[in-house]
């Protein structure tokens, strides 16, 4: 799966590589290191990606829906809390696909073989359409997030809120999700390029529906994910859209295939190395005293499973479990980081952030390249 000499050790070392800085994109300790390391990126290429998408957020459709939310108030639908991270964004990761392929677009710079593009149209290095798609991805991405806001109502209990509520924020989250992806789609259709609009882009929706459709429920006991069944599954969730997104800004500045293959490395590894990093901080930042919960998919839990064996991990769950059939969270915390699971996990995102910051290295050196090498940094941090 990887090589076991991309460690810690080796992960350390080649963040401080070149000065590279050392981030923590999680902890709140680093937030604001972080915050200041996509501000200044954000100057890097022109204008605040935060409002990349205000054209299609602030339009009459979805100030309708913004309306209607207000129903919801009250309730336990997590509809609300994604409209909450549009408005304030603490940790600044909600438009961080959009940024990243800005910064690829500026760092590969004009190709040579674009001689129906004009130099003059760019703005801050970036080609119209390339800021396009940056504003496509975002939306594809968001149009995600408000569709993984339904709520199963076979679950439902009336701590959660009203029932006819609860219905409501489910039709609000489909329809506003479909709003989304239709304007999307209208947007990969004006960018004039078929091999980005379906090669690329489309066949992402393709991937993240069928991981939504086929992956395996969270029923306390994981069976039938291992690691490789993970990562596959965490690739086509979280890593096909920016992997994609990053190979057509190439392809829409007619770069070379080499190039096109590197920006999608860079993509690939960087979401993997992210996703790895927001699975760690329960097991790596937790609080005596703090509320406590991680999915039973997250990837140190995974991996702890396929160390300890399918009879071994059931048994695990079922001393974590209460008198109420809960899970107790601290103790199988514990369980978890009392084997190499946390380790295993960390040790990988090592690896997919060093491959990321492998990746860029072929694109010549500039301020666009260097953030880029930062944000690669800073998922390795824990």
């Amino acid at each position: 799966m990887f090589s076991p000499c991309w460690s810690r050790l080796s992960c350390v070392a080649l963040s401080s590589r070149g000065g590279l800085r050392t981030l923590s994109l999680f902890s709140s300790s680093g937030s604001s290191n972080w915050s200041k390391v996509v501000s200044d990126a954000e100057k890097i290429v022109g204008y605040p990606t935060s409002f990349m998408s205000l054209r299609c957020l602030l339009s009459d459709e979805l100030s309708n829906v913004a309306m209607h939310l207000r129903k919801l108030v009250g309730t336990q639908h997590p509809l609300l809390n994604t409209a909450r991270g549009f408005v304030y964004d603490s940790k600044n990761n909600l438009q961080m696909r959009g940024l990243v392929v800005l910064l690829l677009s500026k760092a590969a710079g004009p190709s040579h073989a674009a001689s129906d593009l004009l130099a003059q149209d760019m703005v801050s290095g970036i080609y119209p359409s390339q800021r396009n798609l940056a504003e496509i991805t975002e939306l594809i991405h968001t149009a995600f997030l408000v569709h993984r806001g339904i709520v199963n109502l076979k679950e439902w209990t009336d701590s959660d809120g009203p029932l006819k509520d609860m219905q409501f924020g489910n039709k609000m989250a489909v329809l506003s999700g479909d709003f989304l992806l239709a304007n999307a789609c209208t947007g990969l259709a004006q960018l004039n390029n078929t091999k980005v609009s379906y090669e690329m882009c489309s066949m992402c929706l393709f991937d993240v529906t069928q991981t939504i459709i086929v992956k395996t429920a969270e029923n306390g006991l994981t069976d039938g994910i291992d690691v490789a069944a993970w990562e596959e599954q965490t690739f086509l969730s979280h890593g096909a859209l920016l992997a994609k997104s990053c190979q057509a800004a190439m392809e829409l500045a007619k770069h070379d295939k080499e190039s096109q293959r590197l920006a999608y490395k860079y993509g690939k590894h960087l979401s993997l190395g992210h996703k790895l990093n927001s699975d760690l901080q329960p097991f790596v930042k937790s609080r005596v005293g703090e509320p406590l919960s991680f999915s039973l998919t997250a990837a140190p839990v995974v991996f702890h499973r396929q160390i300890m064996g399918r009879e071994t991990w059931h048994h695990q769950l079922q001393q974590a479990k209460t008198l109420r059939n809960q899970l107790d969270y601290s103790k199988l915390l514990a369980a978890v980081k009392s084997e190499k699971g946390v380790s295993t996990a960390m040790d990988l995102c090592c690896y997919h952030g060093n491959k990321a910051l492998e990746a860029i290295q072929a694109f010549p050196s500039s301020e666009a390249r260097s953030a880029l090498e930062n944000i690669a940094s800073a998922v390795t941090k824990f």
